[in-house]
């Protein structure tokens, strides 16, 4: 019906020069552009009475925006859908003269962190409740009882089906139980960390990792997410090498995939970040950018995109450099520092120590102080855990790997009490009282001990005893060799029931 109106076709020459020499719609006319698409007469029929109808307003041309409001925005805390990961180049970055980034651009709403569900009495066996309930510990009793049961006969063993190329199957679904609920009971502050954590473990195991920075420096690696505020061990991720479980993310790899599979409940709260130089590169940091959340830690200058620094610097020079987006920051210390930073100006800041040699006040970048006060959460939670465990000699993996799991649970169950309780304790007072009120809700029978009659032979050694304690002399041992003694077993008995005539 419209065949008077029908565009003329482009040629081979206009069609190029759209796509390889013009990026703005105005660059390109044609001779027929005049009004086609805005004249009312070349527009459909539907069309003309849609633009046309008073319900529906005049247009979008007409409508103002409140310059006090602003326009109204629908607030969205994420992009729908995979965001892609932006490339950086080294030739974005240029020298930085007072320079702030621009952060994230959402407010963090810290009124809802915190304790999540909390028991009505914050005693010491109601937090750790929240973390290991009654259906965890019933499926470990049945799962228990049915392997022992069926001890007997080997070849019931084939009911059991489970995952054999999951390395972690036997502990699986105590892991997934126990993680689910530390996410669940707690929604952690503005400022997280990611650090790796190791479970001492010398046996042969095949994902087992050797890191001479920890303690233990042989054992099982986690990837372990923490809240900054309380030391809260908000979500953890076991290596299992190639079988690890976590959401690979093209062009960010392993330690990227890492970050985001353990920020993947967070992303797009303005929440900042703090890692080290295994994690940090200038696309991990742009792309939690780009979904709202910031980002801190020491960084490699080998990673891509990272800018060039002058090689030879004085101690106490810094150098800074920035993108538009990101700050990067080379600090001579006794060695090189270099950090990366989405949330922090380039600015000196003072540390509240003296020099020994000038008497002025040590100075230092800002990234850098509030990098080392923040960091530490992971290491902390090891060294608490450390020194009052619950963990023994097993020759079975899985088997010392519940209990570090059982630590980590006391762990939050501790950083709860002391949340939503005003009695204060130290952790190993906690585990103490935590023990004591286990014991009294589930009281175990005591079996009875009667005192039995001393024999003839019990009275007499007992009365020689007496004498000879008395007054020490050689006599009594011709005497205690005389007693009817024949077994060592029967030694135990007759010393065990002096015992309790004793008591």
């Amino acid at each position: 019906m419209f065949t008077n109106s029908r565009r003329r076709e482009l040629t081979d020459e206009e069609i190029r020069e759209i796509f390889f020499n013009s990026d703005d719609e105005g660059d390109y006319n044609t001779e027929s552009s005049g009004s086609d698409s805005d004249s009312e007469e070349r527009l459909p029929p539907n069309l003309v009475s849609l633009e046309r109808n008073p319900e529906l307003g005049e247009g979008d041309d007409d409508v103002e925006e409140n310059p006090e409001e602003g326009p109204s925005v629908v607030p969205c805390s994420r992009p729908e859908g995979p965001v892609p990961v932006e490339e950086v180049r080294s030739s974005d970055w240029r020298t930085a003269v007072d320079f702030t980034p621009p952060g994230p651009g959402i407010q963090f709403d810290s009124s809802i962190s915190g304790v999540q569900n909390p028991p009505e009495t914050p005693t010491a066996v109601n937090c750790f409740r929240m973390f290991l309930s009654v259906e965890t510990v019933g499926e470990i009793v049945e799962e228990t009882n049915r392997k022992t049961g069926n001890n007997s006969d080997w070849r019931n063993w084939k009911a059991f089906q489970m995952d054999t190329r999951d390395p972690l199957n036997k502990i699986r679904n105590v892991f997934n139980a126990l993680t689910s609920a530390f996410k669940r009971s707690f929604i952690p502050y503005k400022d997280l960390c990611v650090d790796e954590s190791l479970m001492l473990w010398k046996g042969r195991l095949g994902f087992r990792q050797y890191i001479p920075s920890k303690r233990h420096r042989f054992g099982i690696k986690f990837f372990v997410l923490c809240d900054v505020v309380t030391g809260y061990v908000q979500d953890m991720v076991i290596y299992t090498g190639a079988t690890t479980s976590i959401k690979s993310v093209e062009g960010l790899g392993v330690s990227g995939s890492v970050v985001m599979t353990l920020l993947a409940p967070h992303l797009g709260k303005g929440h900042v970040l703090y890692v080290d130089n295994w994690y940090s590169s200038p696309m991990l940091f742009q792309h939690l950018l780009h979904q709202g959340t910031g980002a801190c830690g020491t960084v490699r200058l080998n990673r891509r995109g990272m800018p060039t620094f002058p090689k030879k610097m004085k101690r106490g020079e810094v150098a800074f450099r920035e993108n538009g987006t990101q700050l990067a920051v080379k600090w001579q210390d006794k060695k090189d520092v270099n950090f990366l930073t989405t949330v922090h100006p380039s600015s000196m800041a003072q540390s509240g120590r003296l020099d020994h040699f000038t008497g002025e006040p040590k100075v230092k970048p800002a990234c850098v102080l509030d990098y080392n006060k923040k960091m530490g959460a992971v290491d902390r939670a090891d060294m608490i855990t450390n020194f009052v465990d619950c963990a023994r000699k097993s020759t079975k993996w899985y088997k010392k790997l519940f209990f570090h799991l059982l630590d980590t649970a006391v762990l939050n169950a501790y950083t709860v009490h002391r949340k939503l309780s005003e009695e204060r304790m130290p952790y190993k007072d906690f585990r103490l009282k935590l023990v004591k009120e286990l014991i009294q809700e589930h009281p175990l029978p005591r079996r009875s001990t009667l005192r039995q009659h001393p024999t003839a032979a019990h009275r007499e050694a007992l009365s020689f005893f007496c004498a000879s304690y008395r007054s020490p002399g050689t006599e009594h041992k011709a005497a205690l060799q005389s007693l009817p003694l024949h077994h060592p077993t029967q030694k135990r008995e007759k010393t065990n029931a002096l015992h309790v005539f004793l008591m």
